[in-house]
């Protein structure tokens, strides 16, 4: 008899808790079908916000969930796939604020759909294409709004993470290279650049998280991994057998695999975020 994707989880937990390699097994954000009931059932304050971009009439859609503890919070961005911001990505957002930052999901697309819309105002897979269309420079000029709104809020610690997913991942790169002052980055299922000198200008330590059967995203990590040790730079990556692209969102999918790196890479995500940013 098959397990459960719970008892799947659970085991997975169990099983690093014995290992002593993490202390604690935090609850993973759901899948993407359980997304938005975990957002109606959260006990947090999360809410919109239109954040400034300097030099643009345009007003950067984002959801910002802050977390349920004592005292100033670190911050962590989190980027967006190729589907926009969706209620996915906003549950993730909300179980980061779970695990203790205040957490800032900002829609790239902001001002960009019909009407001056955002992903919301795009229909079927036109919200791609206009995501493919964005520059990594535009990205980078719209996350520093972000990331500066985010600082001057009154909960703020003032240390700054980012995490992405897919698009996002690739993102967070591109981020890393362009945004010297962030603390940490996580890549989930991300493109690294193709340029070795571009790793050269990260600051901040990236910890990467990849499904073995992702051909095309795992074709560019040696080469990030060649780069970053040339440049000296901290990469540290984490490989999962069985599972595909967007395990984290798709977590019922390849025979358990999928719910087995979730559990295993969000654990990874929190310690990292801990480690950096507290």
């Amino acid at each position: 008899m098959k397990c459960t994707n719970l008892s799947i989880v659970l085991l997975t937990f169990a099983a690093f808790l014995q290992s002593g390699a993490i202390a604690q097994a935090p609850a993973i954000p759901p899948d993407a079908d359980g997304a938005p009931a975990a957002l109606k059932g959260s006990p947090r304050h999360g809410e919109w916000v239109d954040i400034d971009l300097p030099g643009s009439e345009a007003k950067i859609r984002s959801y910002v969930v802050y977390p349920e503890r004592p005292g100033k919070a670190p911050v962590v961005l989190v980027i967006h796939e190729i589907f926009g911001l969706t209620d996915w990505v906003r549950a993730v957002a909300d179980q980061l604020a779970a695990e203790g930052f205040i957490a800032v999901a900002p829609d790239m697309l902001s001002g960009m759909g019909p009407g001056g819309g955002g992903t919301e105002a795009f229909d079927g897979d036109k919200v791609r294409e206009a995501i493919r269309a964005i520059s990594a420079d535009d990205v980078a000029q719209r996350l520093n709004a972000v990331r500066t709104y985010a600082h001057a809020l009154p909960a703020a610690a003032g240390k700054t993470g980012v995490v992405g997913y897919c698009w996002g991942g690739t993102q967070v790169w591109n981020y890393a290279i362009r945004q010297t002052e962030l603390d940490a980055a996580v890549v989930y299922y991300g493109s690294g650049p193709a340029e070795a000198s571009d790793y050269e200008k990260i600051a901040c330590p990236v910890l990467g998280l990849y499904g073995q059967d992702d051909a095309r995203v795992n074709a560019t990590i040696e080469n990030s991994e060649n780069a970053m040790a040339k440049a000296e730079k901290s990469f540290v990556k984490h490989m999962y057998d069985g599972a595909g692209h967007g395990f984290l969102r798709q977590q019922s999918g390849r025979d358990g695999a999928n719910a087995r790196a979730a559990a295993e890479a969000w654990s990874r995500t929190i310690v990292f975020f801990r480690s950096h940013l507290e």
